[in-house]
């Protein structure tokens, strides 16, 4: 009886203070908006936490990292090490701009140490709003959930017009191509999605190739 009592007011107290948490929403969305101030339109680049130094999307990420701060780009990724600090670590080393959307987690994700603008945040949904709101594409290295959450959050967006078109890049032929795959020949193929959803995307290896599509891209839409 005791137990199903505190159980009751344990619900009780967090209800009366879930309606707080709306100040802590608005002040990750209004640290996000000025974290951006006076900061070069963005491109954000995804890819596992858990990859390795010196593996060789390591280096691909730290290549394209660099080549998009040569460009004047600001980098942004979530912060964090593997692929996201390969990332930031390309874009300190071309002396460019890189913002971190580090999430607090349980594990509690260390950022990197490439950061030259770092923005904490506890909710998803608030970080997720940045890396889209400033950026003028998106690059996405092989990774887990986190970034086929990132990808899919850009097509949903896109595809449904609640975003003007912007660059998806998929790096990694090899590490995407059983995905694709499953699209056409599945989801495609039972009608879940169009034939021009598949042009949403694009799949290119090549840092140099990366950055030229992104740029090539915005020549012709402004």
């Amino acid at each position: 009886m005791q137990k199903k009592r505190r159980k009751k007011l344990e619900i009780k107290e967090k209800a009366e203070l879930d309606p707080w948490k709306i100040f802590r929403i608005m002040s990750e969305f209004v640290d996000g908006f000025e974290g951006f101030n006076d900061l070069a339109p963005g491109v954000s680049i995804f890819g596992s936490s858990r990859m390795k130094r010196g593996t060789k999307y390591y280096k691909v990420a730290r290549r394209i990292g660099y080549l998009i701060a040569k460009e004047g780009f600001t980098v942004i990724t979530g912060g964090g090490p593997g692929a996201m600090e390969a990332a930031n670590r390309g874009a300190m080393e071309a002396k460019g701009r890189s913002v971190g959307l580090n999430i607090e987690l349980p594990s509690e994700q260390k950022h990197n140490a490439y950061i030259t603008n770092l923005l904490s945040f506890q909710y998803f949904f608030c970080r997720k709003v940045m890396f889209v709101k400033h950026a003028f594409a998106f690059v996405i290295l092989p990774g887990g959930f986190g970034t086929m959450d990132e990808l899919y959050e850009a097509l949903t967006l896109i595809q449904t017009g609640r975003s003007e078109k912007f660059p998806v890049i998929l790096v990694g032929k090899e590490y995407w191509q059983g995905m694709i795959d499953w699209l056409k020949d599945t989801v495609l193929k039972v009608d879940h999605i169009v034939a021009e959803d598949m042009k949403l995307f694009k799949i290119i290896d090549d840092p140099v190739d990366v950055v030229e599509t992104i740029k090539k891209f915005y020549k012709q839409h402004t």
